[in-house]
C-alpha cells in the first residue's frame, strides 16, 4: 500500500505541472496559487486548527522560522512554478525539478560545510548538466548568448526555493506533528499571497470562472497539496525518507506522459539527453550516498 500511494503522489504533482501549464494563458500566477492554497486551508481547517490552537504557543515561540519556510514551501515555489509554464513547457519544468536533490546537497555543502563524496559531485555535475541541456533546448548557442527561455529561469527559480526550503527542515519544531507544520505553512503562504493577488488583479478580487479553471483549482488543492501530503507522510513512515525519496524520480516519467496525451507536446532529442544526464547523475549521487552509510555500519 504505501508503494501505491506515493506512486499516486507523484501523479498527483505531475497532474499540477500539466494542468497549469494547459490553463497557462488564461492564468494568473500569484491568483492561481493563492486560490489553490486557501482552498486547501478551508478543507483541512476543521483537523488543523483545534491542534494549532493546541500548538499555538510553539507556533509563537518559533514563529520567524515557520514563516521563512511557509515562504519558501508554499508562497515562492507554487508560484514560480505557476509563473514558469507560461512560457516553458510542462515537461521542461518537470524533467528539471529532477535535480533538485542535488541541488539540496550542493546548498548543504556551500552553505553548512556538509561533505560530499567525489561520487556524489560527479552526480551533481552530471545532472545540473542535463539540466543546462534542458534550458538551453539543446542548442550551444542558447548558453553562450545567455538567451534562456524565460520560463526555464522561472523554474529554475522555483527549484531554488524549494531547495532552500527543505534546507530549512532542519529548524522544524520537533515537537509539531506533520498536520500542524503544514496548516501553519499554508497559513503563511495564503497571508503572503493574498496581498499579491490583489496587486495582480489591480485591487480587485475577481474570481475566474471557466469551467476549466475552478475544476484546476479543485484538483491542485485536493490533489497535489492535501492527498500528496498525507500519502508521502505515510509513505515515509512506513518506508523510511530515503526509499521514499526515490519515488519523486518517477515525477518527470509522469509528467513526460501527461503532458504529451493531454497537451500535445512533442519529445525532442534534448529532452532524452537531459533526462538521461539527471537520472545517471541522481543515480550515482544516491549509490554514493548508500556506500557511504553502509561504510558506517560496518
Amino acid at each position: 500500500m504505501p508503494y501505491l500511494l506515493l506512486i499516486l503522489t507523484t501523479l498527483f504533482w505531475a497532474g499540477n505541472f500539466v494542468l497549469a501549464r494547459a490553463i497557462h494563458l488564461d492564468m494568473q500566477p500569484f491568483t492561481l496559487a493563492f486560490l489553490r492554497w486557501a482552498l486547501a486551508l478551508l478543507i483541512i481547517a476543521p483537523w488543523w486548527l483545534p491542534r494549532a490552537w493546541k500548538m499555538r504557543q510553539t507556533l509563537k515561540a518559533n514563529l520567524p522560522v515557520l514563516a521563512v519556510q511557509g515562504i519558501l514551501g508554499v508562497a515562492c515555489f507554487n508560484t514560480l512554478v505557476y509563473f514558469g509554464v507560461q512560457y516553458t513547457q510542462a515537461s521542461n519544468a518537470m524533467l528539471m525539478q529532477s535535480a533538485v536533490p542535488l541541488m539540496i546537497l550542493l546548498l548543504g555543502a556551500l552553505m553548512f560545510g556538509e561533505r560530499a563524496s567525489g561520487r556524489q559531485w560527479l552526480g551533481v555535475v552530471l545532472s545540473l548538466g542535463g539540466v543546462m541541456v534542458l534550458v538551453s533546448r539543446g542548442q550551444l548557442e542558447v548558453l553562450t548568448g545567455f538567451a534562456f527561455n524565460e520560463g526555464d529561469l522561472w523554474i529554475f527559480l522555483a527549484m531554488l526555493s524549494w531547495s532552500l526550503y527543505t534546507i530549512s527542515l532542519r529548524w522544524r519544531p520537533a515537537v509539531l506533528d506533520g498536520l500542524t507544520f503544514f496548516g501553519f505553512s499554508v497559513l503563511v503562504g495564503v497571508v503572503v499571497l493574498f496581498p499579491l493577488m490583489l496587486w495582480e488583479q489591480g485591487g480587485r478580487f475577481v474570481v475566474p470562472t471557466t469551467e476549466p479553471f475552478l475544476l484546476t483549482v479543485l484538483y491542485m488543492a485536493i490533489f497535489p497539496s492535501i492527498l500528496s501530503f498525507l500519502f508521502w507522510n505515510l509513505g515515509v513512515e512506513r518506508l523510511g525518507a530515503a526509499t521514499a525519496g526515490l519515488f519523486i524520480h518517477l515525477m518527470p516519467m509522469f509528467g513526460l506522459l501527461l503532458a504529451t496525451v493531454f497537451l500535445g507536446e512533442s519529445l525532442g532529442l534534448y529532452h532524452l539527453v537531459g533526462i538521461l544526464l539527471i537520472f545517471t547523475g541522481l543515480y550515482i549521487a544516491i549509490l554514493a550516498q548508500s556506500l557511504r552509510r553502509l561504510s558506517k555500519t560496518t
